[in-house]
């Protein structure tokens, strides 16, 4: 009997072809090959594939707006074939070893989900290719990604258990279909920014997967612009805090609720949110911040 186990990366798309071209070739430096890639485009045309590919490449359409990112996972997840579902948020170059230690991962626990160290890069114009073969240049990576200074360091690690389920965020993420199913995917009643990972968490809590740092791979995250807070998704975010609210007994993202709220936008009472105004379009555009801020 083979132990052979399928692997499919997993990633969604509206937009930034040129962060997607970074992530194929990270893909195709693999030493560990993926078996398939599923992408889920939120757009009206699939994006540009290239012209050889490593692995198959299977697209599948997800419209909708806001975005549809709980209803994309869920697409995406169903349209692939493989044991171990990873997936890989389309800003993330993986590096070499990534696939290659998802699945060594699961030689340790089968129902877990695994979560790769996250390095962001700064800006940079020209893109990171390296100058002589059309892969990502890997030593300038890592000399200019840094760790988000709330996630821990965890490459020289081999796992970490993680106690609080808030860590799960879907820039990397790894987990066998069978859990996947058994979380039943994510509640697609989330739409635009916000929550639905969160959710997704507490369906894994609630049927004990459970958690870990995966160290020996580094995905390292391409820069864009970011809002902090980020009021251009103030509507979204209100309401799947509040659908959060309903459906778990408690908050989330109360970080951007606070500052909502500081700022007179909302008024947060224990089970539910008022809306006592908009942002303005003027306040939108003071809270983007510049080249030289890699997270939010």
């Amino acid at each position: 009997m083979s132990n052979y186990r399928s692997l499919s990366i997993l990633t969604l798309i509206r937009g930034r072809q040129d962060h997607f071209d970074h992530m194929l070739a990270g893909l195709a430096s693999q030493t560990r090959q993926p078996d398939e890639i599923v992408v889920a485009y939120m757009q009206d045309e699939p994006p540009t594939l290239p012209e050889k590919a490593v692995c198959p490449i299977r697209c599948v359409h997800v419209p909708g707006d806001p975005l549809p990112l709980a209803k994309a996972r869920n697409k995406a997840a169903k349209a692939a074939s493989g044991d171990i579902l990873a997936f890989l948020d389309v800003d993330c170059i993986p590096d070499p070893e990534f696939v290659r230690r998802v699945d060594e991962a699961f030689d340790e626990d089968w129902s877990g989900v695994y979560l790769p160290e996250v390095r962001y890069l700064p800006a940079c114009k020209n893109g990171w290719f390296s100058a002589y073969d059309p892969k990502p240049d890997y030593s300038r990576l890592v000399q200019e990604a840094v760790r988000h200074p709330a996630k821990p360091e965890v490459f020289n690690k081999a796992t970490m258990p993680i106690d609080d389920y808030g860590e799960l965020w879907g820039l990397a993420f790894a987990l066998s279909f069978n859990t996947w199913r058994n979380a039943d995917g994510m509640d697609e009643a989330y739409v635009g920014y916000g929550a639905e990972e969160t959710d997704f968490a507490e369906r894994l809590a609630a049927i004990e997967a459970p958690l870990f740092w995966l160290g020996g791979t580094l995905c390292f995250h391409q820069h864009h612009a970011v809002h902090k807070p980020p009021l251009q998704h103030f509507q979204s975010i209100v309401r799947n805090a509040q659908l959060f609210r309903e459906r778990w007994g408690k908050w989330c993202m109360d970080y951007w609720l606070d500052d909502f709220e500081r700022r007179g936008l909302i008024t947060r009472y224990d089970d539910a949110i008022e809306v006592r105004r908009e942002p303005s379009a003027q306040e939108v555009e003071a809270t983007k911040q510049g080249s030289d801020i890699r997270f939010s």
